[in-house]
């Protein structure tokens, strides 16, 4: 980083490979601001090897901070999106070939707006000199600079394929029913017979249940029925 001064104009100088951006303004000393910060921007420059500088206000630089630096953390999370309204004087688009198309609109109604075609080197030295212009403690501007979220867990989950999400549900569906069928098959058990069994050839007897004493016997199976002999007369 270079900083600049001339009379109380000051400017900051944020350099990488491809790029160089240049913030120029004033100290805000309504706010106690000394010089060597800036509290009050008058206008930046971004110089890229092989292209058309790109220059404008504060309002230009602020929509580009809320534009770039988001579509970067999206791409490195391999969730490309664009950025940036249909009318705002910023946008960033995925283009093919990991290129990324950067639109820039003037507010000035006969200026035609500037396309830019870059690839990811340019990409990233373009987020640098943004990131250290954004950190930068001599940088004080009233103004709501994006932060840096995580992101959400739905933006997460959609950058799995489809086919990987439904990878895992499908396949335990399929083993929930393999083992329904093959349960299926399986023959029953057979119920268990706790009653006792007599062995073959052999007959069951009777048990006797006359009383004791009273003269008289069941006959046993297998034995004739007989009157005992010398009975009294009635």
């Amino acid at each position: 980083m270079l900083i600049q001064s001339a009379g109380m104009k000051e400017t900051l100088q944020y350099d990488q490979t491809s790029c160089r951006l240049q913030v120029e303004g004033l100290p805000d000393v309504s706010r106690g601001l000394v010089g060597g910060s800036i509290g009050i921007i008058t206008g930046w420059r971004l110089q890229w090897l092989g292209r058309p500088d790109v220059e404008g206000q504060r309002e230009h630089l602020q929509a580009l901070l809320e534009v770039v630096l988001p579509y970067a953390r999206y791409r490195i999370s391999a969730v490309p999106r664009s950025f940036g309204e249909p009318a705002s004087p910023v946008q960033l688009h995925p283009a093919e070939g990991n290129k990324h198309r950067l639109l820039l609109r003037s507010s000035q109604a006969d200026t035609p707006e500037l396309e830019q075609l870059i690839d990811d080197a340019e990409l990233a030295d373009l987020v640098q000199v943004l990131d250290r212009l954004r950190s930068d403690p001599r940088l004080q501007i009233q103004a709501q600079i994006p932060a840096s979220e995580p992101l959400g867990v739905r933006e997460l989950i959609d950058r799995i394929p489809v086919r990987q999400r439904l990878a895992a549900p499908l396949g335990g569906l399929t083993a929930l029913v393999l083992a329904a069928g093959l349960g299926s098959l399986w023959p029953a058990p057979r119920p268990l017979n706790l009653s006792p069994e007599a062995p073959a050839g052999q007959n069951r007897e009777a048990p006797n249940t006359a009383a004791p004493g009273s003269g008289s016997a069941m006959p046993i199976k297998g034995e004739p029925l007989s009157v005992p002999k010398n009975s009294p007369s009635p």
